[in-house]
This record gives structure tokens, sequence and C-alpha cells, in this order.
């Protein structure tokens, strides 16, 4: 994950490790605030003058700023809480210590649902940081031939998506459709074009030209000077299977439907100095996308149960 995209790559850490982490982030947050309990629901009415700490990695991209601009003109303050550790806001939402976080995407929060046995939930859409495919020998998914190796990152959240990607441009066909944990064994190779190798994510863009094509995490494409306009394929936002993927805002279940957290969603959404201020500050890789909530939901759902199942 990259300071440009530091969403999408999140959930790095297979369900087992997750649930240490984020049981040493509860108890270091907790005894660093003196929290015994978590704080009752906000409850709140929607005037006027109301308070909001919002939880973020990153709260100096200027996009914030415009943001917390545009939620003053509305009469609600916002107060930005910068975390240095992806570990660390949905603890402190749970907690009661902010009222809304943005950070993470469906697949991330339901690993903290179950690991920590919380109730967030999303309550909207903010964007898509697409999983770019490159390639030195092809310029379209269509040039790929019968046989061809395509690499992917060899982490297990970025291993499932990528397939999907490589599925979603029809280069190979997933067993069952795929989910969040394929892996290289659950590719139907008799339906597919593409042979796929693993190699480790930091790797994936220097070992480029070794292979047909590779799948390149954003920060290691920046630092090996591949541009947004090399890439051939990427996430189609409208596919359902990059639903979990979308990145939102969350909050404990009980304040979901808060109208003053509603608003500042609203305000994200509909600001557009905020939304192109978020494509800007990715490097043109963002997809801003406005899922409606009831979605957002079900794909969490049906995420926890993956998790639960492969857990």
């Amino acid at each position: 994950m990259s300071s440009a995209t530091p969403l999408i790559d999140a959930p790095k850490k297979g369900p087992g490790r997750l649930i240490a982490i984020i049981v040493v982030a509860v108890v270091v947050i907790a005894a660093a605030i003196g929290i015994g309990v978590a704080v009752a629901g906000r409850g709140g009415s929607g005037a006027a003058g109301e308070t909001v700490r919002i939880g973020v990695v990153g709260a100096s991209d200027p996009y914030w700023k415009t943001f917390t601009d545009a939620a003053a003109e509305e009469g609600i303050t916002v107060d930005l809480v910068d975390f240095s550790s992806y570990e660390q806001p949905n603890p402190a939402l749970t907690e009661g210590e902010l009222d809304l976080n943005q950070f993470q995407h469906i697949v991330y929060l339901a690993q903290y649902d179950v690991a920590a046995d919380a109730d967030l939930v999303p309550i909207g859409s903010t964007a898509i940081y697409p999983l770019p495919l490159y390639s030195q020998e092809y310029t379209s998914v269509d040039d790929f031939q019968p046989g061809d190796t395509v690499a992917v990152p060899d982490d297990a959240s970025n291993l499932a998506r990528s397939l999907l990607v490589l599925q979603s441009n029809g280069l190979i066909t997933l067993k069952d459709g795929g989910d969040i944990f394929s892996g290289v064994d659950d590719i139907d190779e008799s339906k597919s074009t593409v042979k796929v190798t693993t190699v480790a994510a930091d790797l994936a863009a220097t070992s480029l030209p070794d292979f047909a094509g590779a799948i390149i995490n954003n920060e290691y494409a920046t630092k090996a000077g591949l541009s947004t306009d090399d890439v051939i394929a990427q996430d189609d936002p409208s596919d359902p299977a990059a639903l979990p993927y979308v990145n939102v805002f969350a909050t404990r279940a009980d304040d979901a439907d808060d109208p003053t957290l509603k608003k500042l969603v609203q305000i994200y959404q509909d600001t557009k100095a905020v939304t192109d201020g978020v494509v800007e500050n990715s490097g043109g890789t963002a997809v801003t996308v406005k899922v409606p909530v009831a979605d957002l939901e079900s794909s969490l759902d049906e995420t926890k149960e993956l998790v639960e199942q492969n857990g």
C-alpha cells in the first residue's frame, strides 16, 4: 500500500495473523486513552454545529481539507484523527473514540469484524483503487496467447484479487467463479488462456520482462516508473467480483442510521472537488463509486461468511 493508494492493499495478512494484530491494537489504544468499555451510540439528530471524529490514514492528503471545508459549510465540524497504521482505526471506532473511519475496503472490514467479534458496518462507498495488469509484450488482453504466463503477487489478499482481475478480463476461469480466497489451484486450466505464477509483490515490477504480463500493485508500479497509460487491464468496478474491494466509510452498527454521518457521506460523494481530489491524489488510478448501502451491507455479510469458513 502506498500513500497514493492507501486502502486497497490493507488486508495483506491472513486472518490468523490479523487476529493477533487486532487484539494488540485494541489493548494499546484502550490503554492509551483509558477506555474501559465502548461508548454508546451517537443517536445524533443531524443538527448543525455537531463535531464528528473521522479516523483516516493519511489526513494530509489534500482532498481531506476540501472535504472538511465542505462539511463546515453544512454546519458540521469534522475532526480528522490521523493514524499511522491500518490496524488502528477499526479498534478506535469500536471503542467509541471515533464516529466514522474511512481507510479500508470491505474485505479488510470483514476480516476485522470476524477477528474482533465487532459490528462495524459500511454506510457509504468512496472509491475503488484498481489492481492493474501490465505487459511489455502486449498492448491489449486480446493479444495474449495460449500458454503465456502472467505473474501475480503471492500474498493471499492480492493473489485472490489478481486472479479475479484476470478472470474478469477473460484470461483465466476460476472454478465456482472464484472469491476472496481463490488461489492458483482454483484455476480451471482447460478453460483458461494463460498460465499463472506467483512472485513477491515487491518483485512483480522487476520481473515484468520475464513474463507476458504481471499484476503489479500501484505503489510498486509507480516506483518502477510504470505509468497508468501502460495499464492494459484492471478491476472492473461494475463487476460484482470487485465489490468487496470498494473502499467505504464505516461506523458502529448502532450508528448506521445517524443523519449527520449519512450527510457526511453525501458531502464526500457529491462534492466534485473532493472526488476529483481523490482521483488526483491516487495518480489517476482511483475510480470513485456510489454503491447503494444495501449492496455494501450484503457484500460485507457474504465476505464475513467467507472469512469465517476459511478462518
